[in-house]
């Protein structure tokens, strides 16, 4: 995904301005957004020419001749969902927009299919005991359970891989030989594996401390326990556009609550609603971090990663939540690991 900057146009913009645009952009489009920075639609060397074959100077407005509804992608869209939106129809440029209608990059279809290669590394945390599936985790560790004929740890790595993402640090602790003996340095998997031993319990942000130096750039951390297909490419894009110092991974969560809810004022009664749903964002396990957080994480203790998100608000640096609307689930006990055998072949296996 590419930066908009050069490309970026208002819709009072005159018909030179949308020119330079497209010609430095170097993109055959422009984007439009209104003064609140939402998405208003797209402009092309076609459009123009046909708007100047119409009588337009090059002084007038584009507002006449923005395409208002073209194709675009969003945020969680997959790589797949993308190649499908713009294959087969000549669209060589999507706009990427965020849940709020606005643009956050523009997706170079022709990148997207030659495949690009990241720096930014990526942990995963797989060094937990796995105590809830037991007797299954008793001579392996939980990410080493298949799901899908291979570990599930496989698949997340596939997942990084497959979006650009190929500098991996493996923590482990518990069964480490087990992972180490499967993936070794990474190589036969197309990625580059490093390992890094917790010798005790140190928590997911805890045991960040043990990688200091490693990072110049945001990187990702992940619980080695997850399913998902989030677009991680798309993640760091929207780090990085909001000029994140942390994001984190959310997911809408429902709960009903089984009864009549009673809303009382002074005393009164003034509402009853039926069994109502209530609805929360919870963490998802996934995030982006900028190595600048490492600093506030002590040496040698334990710490866990909402309690990093915390004092990171207390020091008014301002992490953000990243949505997650794709496939998500947490393994962590039997009928979720079942759950994720029976899915697991319509989720993934069309993606390979």
């Amino acid at each position: 995904m590419r930066s908009i900057d050069k490309i970026k146009l208002n819709p009072n913009s005159s018909i030179k301005e949308a020119m330079i645009a497209i010609d430095d952009g170097a993109m055959k489009i422009a984007v439009v957004i209104d003064e609140d920075g939402k998405f208003v639609g797209v402009l092309t060397d076609g459009d123009i020419r046909r708007g100047l074959i119409d009588g337009m100077s090059l002084s007038s407005s584009i507002k006449n001749i923005i395409k208002t509804d073209p194709v675009v992608c969003y945020v969680n869209d997959s790589r797949e969902d993308i190649l499908a939106k713009s294959l087969g129809k000549k669209i060589y440029h999507l706009p990427v927009l965020d849940a709020n209608n606005r643009v956050v990059g523009i997706e170079d279809i022709d990148a997207l299919l030659e495949g690009k290669k990241y720096t930014n590394k990526v942990v995963l945390m797989v060094g937990g005991l796995g105590s809830r599936l037991r007797p299954l985790t008793e001579n392996t560790p939980k990410p080493m359970l298949k799901v899908g004929n291979k570990p599930i740890l496989e698949t997340i790595i596939n997942n990084f891989k497959q979006y650009g993402f190929k500098d991996i640090i493996l923590s482990v602790n518990y069964k480490a030989e087990v992972v180490k003996s499967y993936f070794g340095d990474g190589k036969k998997f197309g990625v580059n594996i490093e390992y890094v031993h917790e010798d005790k319990r140190m928590g997911t942000a805890g045991a960040l401390s043990l990688m200091r130096g490693k990072f110049n750039e945001p990187f990702f951390v992940m619980n080695g326990d997850l399913l998902t297909n989030v677009n991680f490419e798309h993640f760091l894009n929207f780090h990085n556009a909001n000029n994140s110092v942390a994001t984190m991974a959310v997911r809408e969560y429902e709960y009903q609550v089984p009864f009549g809810v009673v809303n009382e004022d002074e005393g009164k009664i003034t509402a009853i609603v039926e069994k109502p749903i209530q609805r929360y964002y919870v963490n998802a396990g996934i995030y982006i971090l900028n190595p600048e957080v490492l600093d506030i994480i002590k040496d040698d203790a334990f710490y866990d990663m909402p309690t990093l998100f915390e004092d990171l608000i207390k020091a008014n640096k301002a992490p953000i939540p990243f949505p997650v609307h794709e496939y998500w689930l947490d393994i962590g006990q039997i009928n979720e690991l079942e759950r994720a055998r029976e899915e697991y072949a319509n989720i993934f296996e069309e993606q390979e």
